[in-house]
Parts: structure tokens; sequence; C-alpha cells
């Protein structure tokens, strides 16, 4: 299967009796967005059909339709489970690997956490986003979704600028929001595309390098 995205599961031949209807509900839609998820993959956002996705996942399309309403929204269901994980109720910000960062005293080592649990994602979401690309030059409202996307990744990289500051770690003369946007250049989807698709590194090197790219751009005497 590409990149970590996992394989849609047949589903239940019939739910158990101790399951509840939301658990019911919630399978469903894992379903859903695994199959979606594989279809994106093999055939591009604009070729896939929902249709093919409710087969895949085992129920009709109209079940697709109640839970996600249309095409655009399923996607953006789909990579924001890739982004975390999971499809637990709990914002990227708050997971336990943050929480990890936010109590780490050492500024090189708040680099190493941020980078290595940032390839994680990257390595999930980047095939889909591959996708999005794709498709955002015939598609405005995706190309806006990209953007939002961008957006918020830039907002998280705010955090790691802010974490630094506040052990005195940065450069001098640079500011959180300056760290901010130097972290988000080096480390957001966008750049990882290029240094894999077009440089043909692999994430174990990603993840060395943009650590030591980083750690040099934005720590006090770190050197150039």
């Amino acid at each position: 299967m590409t990149d970590g995205v996992k394989r849609a599961t047949k589903p239940d031949s019939a739910p158990g009796p101790r399951r509840t209807r939301a658990e019911q509900a919630r399978a469903t839609r894992r379903r859903i967005v695994a199959a979606a998820a594989e279809q994106f993959l093999a055939h591009g956002y604009g070729a896939t059909l929902l249709d093919q996705v409710a087969e895949r996942a085992g129920v009709a399309v109209q079940t697709v339709y109640f839970h996600f309403g249309n095409k655009r929204t399923l996607l953006k269901h789909v990579m924001d489970v890739a982004a975390v994980g999971d499809d637990e109720p709990l914002p990227l910000l708050d997971r336990p690997w943050i929480q990890r960062i936010r109590q780490e005293p050492d500024p090189r080592r708040i680099i190493e956490l941020w980078v290595a649990n940032g390839r994680e994602i990257l390595h999930r979401v980047a095939p889909l986003m591959r996708v999005m690309r794709g498709a955002t030059g015939t598609d405005p409202e995706l190309a806006a979704q990209w953007q939002v996307n961008q957006q918020q990744t830039r907002a998280a990289h705010g955090l790691l600028a802010e974490l630094l500051a506040a052990r005195g770690a940065l450069r001098p003369g640079l500011d959180v929001d300056q760290a901010r946007d130097i972290a988000f250049a080096i480390g957001n989807v966008e750049t990882y595309l290029q240094f894999a698709d077009v440089c043909g590194w692999t994430p174990e090197q990603w993840q060395e390098r943009i650590t030591g790219t980083l750690a040099a751009a934005l720590l006090h005497g770190a050197g150039c």
C-alpha cells in the first residue's frame, strides 16, 4: 500500500450486540475514509468517484454523502486523519508528542523531536498532498483549501519558535515571527515534496538534514 495509508477493510458481517449506534457510525466513517484514501492515491482526485469509494468501503453511496456531503469534504477528512494518524477527536497540538516537546528544556532536542514527529506526519500526508496539489489548478475550492492547509502549518510552526524563544535560544536579531516563517519554509510539505521528488532524499535523510538546517538557522551559537 502506498506510503502509510492503510487499505480499507471489509465491513463486519453484522455489528455485535454490544456495539452502539455511535460506534457503528464511526466504524463506517473509518471504512469510507480508508477506501477514499486508497482511491485518491490510485486514481487521483478528479477521476475518483464516490460510487467507487462506496463500493470499496462496502456501503451505499448515499451513506458516503450522508457522512461527508461531497468529495471535497471527504478529501479533507482523509487528509486530517493522515495528519494525526487516527480519527480521535484530539487536535494535533494537543497530542502527547507535542506535550513532550513542550516539557523539553534543551533547544536542540526540541528541534530534533519536532522534526522526527514532523517526518512521520509528512510521510503520511505527502502522497495525499500530491493528489491535492495536482487538482488545485482545476478546482478553486481545493486551491483555497491548499492555502488553508499551508497557513495552518505555518501557524503550527509558531509553537516551535515560541518554545525556542522561551528558552532564550533564538539567534540574535531573530524574533518569534521570523523564526516561525523560517521553520515553516524549511519544514513544510511543499519543501518535503521537493526534496523527496526532485532531490531523491529518503525520509531518514530529510530528518537528519532538516534537523541540522533548522538548528543552524534558528539557534543562538549554532553556527552558520
